[in-house]
């Protein structure tokens, strides 16, 4: 098994089911996939970058530096989640800290991910992820969520919700062994851009984030 302080993994399925092929899709000319890779390859702290796919022919579509690894073809199966995947990984990579990106998230910038992974080096946070900020009126079946109707606050005013994107998150060895999970009990919320939280899972997505680009 192979040891690092902080290693990187982005989870490859080449056959996806809302999008199929999305992660090789081109994107401005440009496999999608390869722009949080380059971004990752800027962070000198991470000491190695995996992409975790069952087929070999990712390889073709890898920038320099970024290794393949092998996974088994059943975390390709509809039904695997984060929790299967990462378990796999982490019985072949060791590491102190973990960075999990996503290839559907290009947009996610190189300072974003230094922020995450600097909070989670210092004492204070166990693991970081993106989320942006909703400070709308929120409404749960027929009960406002974070208000109270007779006593509207400006819009300011409301008590901020975040909402969990997918583009990278950074999380020490120990808040996986114990908990399971990929946020911790003391997190940090790196508040992120509209452009930054854009998640390719559909044919629409794409196409946003092309006009985006």
């Amino acid at each position: 098994m192979e040891r690092y302080g902080i290693a990187a993994v982005m989870p490859i399925k080449l056959e996806n089911e809302r999008l199929p092929g999305k992660n090789t899709m081109l994107l401005g000319g440009k496999p999608l996939l390869q722009y949080e890779l380059e971004s990752l390859l800027q962070i000198r702290e991470i000491e190695k970058i995996y992409v975790f796919c069952s087929q070999k022919e990712i390889v073709d579509y890898l920038p320099d530096g970024v290794c393949f690894l092998r996974r088994p073809e059943y975390l390709d199966l509809p039904q695997s989640n984060f929790n299967q995947i990462f378990d796999e990984f982490m019985h072949q990579v060791d590491a102190d800290i973990y960075v999990y990106a996503h290839a559907t998230a290009p947009f996610v910038k190189v300072e974003t991910m230094r922020a995450c992974i600097e909070a989670v080096l210092g004492e204070e946070y166990d693991s970081a992820f993106c989320a942006t900020k909703i400070q709308d009126f929120l409404w749960k079946g027929n009960k406002p969520l974070n208000f109270k109707a007779d006593n509207i606050p400006r819009s300011q005013d409301i008590e901020p919700i975040y909402r969990e994107t997918s583009g990278v998150y950074v999380f020490k060895k120990e808040v996986f062994e114990k908990s399971y999970r990929r946020i911790g009990e003391k997190p940090f919320i790196k508040e992120v851009s509209y452009r930054e939280a854009i998640d390719i899972n559909v044919r629409e997505d794409f196409e946003l984030a092309e006009k985006l680009l």
